[in-house]
């Protein structure tokens, strides 16, 4: 599937799951309702339903589909960029450093921008971390695509280890619980508040993915035909390792840490619309969008309690990728 097809494809999951997202809870809204609410003309819907949809459902929704579109694009990018389909925010340890900045920042009791904050300087140095390992490391003759999953495992271990040290010490009463939660992943309580704090960075990344894609794409190449063609590619890949890390730090500072989503969702939009880099990464962050807005309507939808979302899109794209793996097997 290729070209208009494949963007019509995407663009209908996104809206089923939209339309899915609102008609699901106490006060469920209609297409009817929704476009009444989003054209002004809101006097003609249900008072209750209509002030849920502004302070709950309205900011989860477009909650869940910045944090979907932001993991998704970033996990094509780093795919593209080292040229391994098993890159992603978390194997090469964006997430990790992220999930540590913001456990820390919740330690220290820093309001959600220096969260935030934290969470950017964690992704930012567990990405130069693991690149100076795998460097470090890697032998003449050894797979640097190898090293370089190896040391993200590596990194990440350690950065899980800092974690339990954090949770050890932090008050039991109040940060510990919100710590706790927080690593489980979860849009419950996310508010337009913490949405308007967390787009503008989120949005930033992958602005910066879009505009990059083109040049992203030549990266595919390998590193001596990039240079051949003038392509400044340590750069490039800085500015996209920036981006990426930008944007995944802002999300994970929104909803915790939300796995899977950043690995997935990549091969799932290449089988959709084919490998080139300048066409996969929007077309990932649309899929993304939608596939995370499935899994937190589910989230709120299928039980009493309501499930966190890092345990849904692990036991979804488990699955998933075992059979987008078996659908890539030549015959």
């Amino acid at each position: 599937m290729r070209g208009g097809l494949a963007w019509a494809v995407a663009l209908a999951a996104l809206a089923a799951a939209v339309l899915g997202a609102l008609s699901v809870g106490r006060f469920p809204i209609s297409a009817t309702e929704f476009w009444l609410l989003v054209t002004g003309r809101g006097d003609a819907v249900n008072p209750a339903a209509a002030a849920v949809f502004w302070n709950i459902r309205g900011p989860r929704v477009l909650s869940a589909m910045l944090v979907g579109a932001a993991l998704a694009g970033a996990g094509a990018a780093f795919q593209a960029m080292f040229r391994n389909p098993l890159a992603s925010p978390d194997l090469l340890g964006v997430s990790a450093g992220a999930s540590l900045g913001a456990v820390a920042g919740i330690f220290l009791g820093l309001p959600i921008a220096g969260v935030q904050g934290a969470a950017f300087a964690g992704g930012i140095a567990a990405v130069a971390g693991v690149g100076a390992l795998a460097r470090a490391v890697r032998d003449e003759g050894g797979d640097p695509l190898l090293v370089l999953v190896l040391a993200g495992v590596a990194l990440g271990a350690l950065v899980g280890a800092v974690i339990s040290l954090l949770k050890v010490f932090a008050d039991p009463y109040n940060q510990l619980p919100a710590i706790t939660f927080w690593l489980l992943g979860t849009l419950s309580g996310v508010n337009a508040g913490d949405l308007m704090a967390a787009a503008p960075p989120a949005l930033l990344g992958l602005l910066v993915l879009v505009l990059l894609r083109w040049r992203i794409n030549l990266l595919t190449l390998g590193e001596d035909e990039a240079r051949a063609l003038g392509v400044p590619t340590a750069r490039l890949r800085a500015a996209a390792i920036a981006g990426a890390t930008l944007a995944t730090a802002a999300v994970t500072a929104l909803a915790g840490a939300v796995g899977w989503i950043g690995l997935v969702v990549p091969h799932a939009a290449r089988l959709l619309g084919g490998p080139e880099t300048a066409r996969l990464i929007p077309l990932s962050m649309l899929l993304g969008a939608a596939f995370l807005l499935g899994v937190d309507t589910l989230a709120r939808g299928a039980a009493r309690t309501e499930v966190p979302l890092g345990i849904l899109t692990a036991a979804l794209g488990t699955p998933l990728f075992l059979y987008l793996l078996a659908r890539r097997r030549p015959a």
